[in-house]
C-alpha cells in the first residue's frame, strides 16, 4: 500500500522511538550501564556505589531546576500511579481540588475520591480543552497536571494558592522541558519515563518546606497510610540519598545520564528545543488541508506529546502499522480511548528536530499518495 515511499537512509528517522509511552532510552546510555560491570548493578542500595548515584540524581535535578536551597528532591519505587494514592493518604487534610482535561489528570483525581475521609472535587474540561486551575477556597491542596499525556494538553500557567493550600503538579510527561518556575510549586513530581528518558517504576517528588511539612506534620497523626507510602520514610531515607525499598538501578542510572545530558543544554535551551519542535508539527499540520490539531486553543497545545488529527477519509491505522513495521514509528497512534482517527507523537528531549521532520514528510507522503 506504502510500497512507493522513498525510504532511502537519508530519509529514515535514525530511531523510531516517538512513542508518548515509554522514552527514548539512548543506546549510549545501556552502553555506559554495560561499562559499570559489576560495580553497580547487584550491589545494596545502602552502600555508596547507589547513594552517590542517587545524590547525583538530586544534585542534578537541583541544578537543572534552579530549586531553592530549601527544597527537597525525594525518590521512591512505584511511578506517578502510586503517588496519586500517597498524596492521598499523606498530605491532603480534608480537601483536594482536581484540574482535569483527559485520562490522567481523571486518574488522579479518582485516586483521591476513592479515600474515605477526604473529599476531592474535580473541575474538568472535555478532552482536548485546557484547563490552568485556580485557589479553592475550602481545599487544602489544588492538584494541577503539567501536561495531560492523553490529549496532548498543557497548562499555560500555574495557579497562585493561598498560604494554607499545596500547589501539586503532576509533571509526568512534560516536566523539564515545559517552562515552570518550581519555586512556585510545592509538590511538583514525575516518573522519569517520559522527558528523562529512563524506564517506569520510580518517582522523583520536588517538594517545597510547605509540602514536607505537611507531610511531616501528617504522619505524626494518627491517619491510617500503608508504610510502603510513608512520606516520612520516603523524606528520611531520600536525606540520606537512597530509597526506602530496594529500587531498580538501572532506572536511577538512566535518570541520572538524562539529567547530566539536560544540564549540558540547560533548563532555558530544553524548553527551545522542545519549542521548535512543536512549532514544526504544529504548523505542519496547519498546512495540509487533511490535518488539524486536536487541540484548538494554541497556547495548551504540548510542548511534549502532539496531537494532530486526520481526515477520516483516510484511516491511519494502516499507516501506523506500516511505519512500525518499517521501523519508522513506534507507538504514534492516539490514545485508545480517545477513539479517534490520530497521531500522537512525542517531542521528547532525545527526539531530534531532523527525524522528526522525516518522519513528518514520510507520513505526508504516505497520506497524499492514497
Amino acid at each position: 500500500m506504502f510500497e512507493n515511499i522513498d525510504l532511502s537512509n537519508n530519509k529514515r528517522p535514525s530511531d523510531p522511538r516517538f512513542g508518548s509511552g515509554p522514552s527514548l532510552v539512548p543506546v549510549e546510555f545501556m552502553e555506559k550501564l554495560l561499562a559499570t560491570g559489576q560495580d553497580l548493578l547487584g550491589t545494596s542500595h545502602r552502600k555508596a556505589p547507589i547513594k552517590n548515584l542517587v545524590k547525583e540524581v538530586q544534585d542534578g535535578l537541583s541544578k537543572y531546576f534552579s530549586l531553592p536551597d530549601d527544597y527537597k528532591v525525594v525518590l521512591g519505587n512505584g511511578g506517578a500511579t502510586f503517588l496519586f494514592d500517597m498524596i492521598g493518604l499523606g498530605m491532603v487534610k480534608k480537601k483536594s481540588a482536581h484540574f482535569t482535561c483527559g485520562e490522567f489528570s481523571e486518574k488522579w483525581f479518582k485516586a483521591h475520591n476513592k479515600v474515605p475521609w477526604i473529599e476531592a472535587e474535580q473541575i474538568s474540561v472535555p478532552y482536548g480543552k485546557g484547563i490552568d486551575g485556580k485557589n479553592i477556597a475550602d481545599a487544602d491542596m489544588v492538584c494541577v497536571t503539567l501536561n495531560e499525556t492523553s490529549t496532548g494538553v498543557q497548562i499555560s500557567k500555574l495557579p497562585e494558592v493561598d498560604n494554607d493550600t499545596i500547589l501539586a503538579v503532576d509533571a509526568t510527561s512534560g516536566g523539564g522541558q515545559i517552562p515552570c518556575d518550581l519555586s512556585k510549586t510545592d509538590l511538583f513530581f514525575f516518573s522519569p519515563q517520559k522527558v528523562f528518558a529512563s524506564e517506569g517504576g520510580l518517582f522523583v517528588a520536588i517538594m517545597s518546606p510547605k509540602a514536607y511539612n505537611r507531610a511531616l506534620e501528617m504522619a505524626a497523626g494518627d491517619r491510617y497510610f500503608p508504610v510502603i507510602m510513608s512520606w516520612k520514610l520516603a523524606i528520611n531515607n531520600s536525606d540520606k540519598n537512597q530509597t526506602y525499598n530496594t529500587p531498580a538501578i538501572a532506572s536511577i542510572f538512566f535518570l541520572n545520564e538524562q539529567i547530566k545530558l539536560m544540564n549540558s543544554v540547560g533548563y532555558e535551551k530544553a524548553c527551545e528545543m522542545a519549542e521548535e519542535k512543536a512549532q514544526l508539527i504544529y504548523s505542519w499540520a496547519a498546512e495540509k488541508k487533511y490535518l488539524s490539531c486536536y487541540v484548538e486553543e494554541e497556547k495548551y497545545r504540548s510542548r511534549s506529546v502532539a496531537t494532530i488529527n486526520v481526515d477520516e477519509s483516510f484511516p491511519v491505522t494502516p499507516l501506523i502499522d506500516w511505519l512500525a513495521e518499517k521501523k519508522i514509528a513506534y507507538g504514534i497512534d492516539g490514545y485508545r480511548k480517545l477513539g479517534k482517527n490520530q497521531f500522537r507523537i512525542a517531542l521528547f528531549h532525545n527526539i531530534k528536530y531532523d527525524d522528526l521532520n522525516k518522519l513528518l514528510n514520510i507520513i505526508s507522503q504516505a497520506i497524499e499518495a492514497n
